[in-house]
């Protein structure tokens, strides 16, 4: 009798068992979309992934490994400024304004306020101690106080003059004008205070009522 035939390798013993074929890949689809199988690290390799941490910041300093901004942030576009930029060095910020500087603005107070000061304890009659005393002191040296205090000091001459008028018209009618004094004396005080306020401002304050007996 005849053998049925035998299956291709049957028998053989160097013969191998076939292969078996892979599944097809489904159809519009290529091994470029199939994800990575092993974790990614380090730089960014030839697959395109970021690093662990992400992409380090467009522009400015980079960070520290990892993708951490550094301690405090990133700095501007353009870096810090240097310590100190834009604000005056020393704690000076120039000269006050309409002055050229802080001692002829302090000598043109003295002549406005101090002339107040002398009416309130001279009782009208010392008031022009304090302008004559700026005019002495710093007049011959700045422009700006000579103008402060001749101001001052012929508004206060001209009110001394008639305060002491009003005094001798309170005598006069025996107590009878005593307010005349008292008006006179409130007059340069207000007057004075007003003017010492321009003064700090910067402004020359042109006195009401005021003889020149002093250019």
């Amino acid at each position: 009798m005849t053998e049925p035939p035998r299956p291709p390798g049957a028998g053989d013993p160097g013969a191998q068992p076939p292969e078996a074929t892979p599944p097809s890949a489904p159809h519009g689809s290529s091994s470029a979309d199939e994800p990575p199988t092993a974790p990614l690290s380090g730089p960014p390799g030839a697959g395109g992934y970021p690093p662990p941490g992400g992409y380090p910041p467009p522009s400015g300093g980079q960070p520290p490994s990892g993708g951490y901004p550094p301690p405090g942030g990133y700095p501007p576009p353009g870096g810090y400024p240097p310590p100190g930029a834009g604000y005056p060095s020393g704690g000076a910020y120039g000269p006050p304004a309409g002055y050229a500087n802080n001692d002829d603005k302090t000598w043109a107070l003295v002549a406005h306020f101090g002339g107040a000061a002398g009416v309130i304890v001279g009782g009208g009659l010392l008031g022009w101690v304090a302008p004559l005393i700026a005019l002495m002191s710093r007049g011959q040296q700045s422009p700006t106080v000579r103008a402060h205090a001749v101001a001052a000091l012929n508004f206060q001459i001209t009110w001394a003059a008639a305060s002491v008028l009003g005094w001798v018209l309170t005598l006069i009618t025996c107590g009878i004008l005593f307010f005349v004094p008292m008006l006179v004396w409130i007059v340069p005080l207000i007057f004075g205070i007003i003017a010492g306020v321009k003064a700090n401002e910067g402004v020359l304050y042109r006195y009401p009522l005021s003889y020149s007996f002093t250019k």
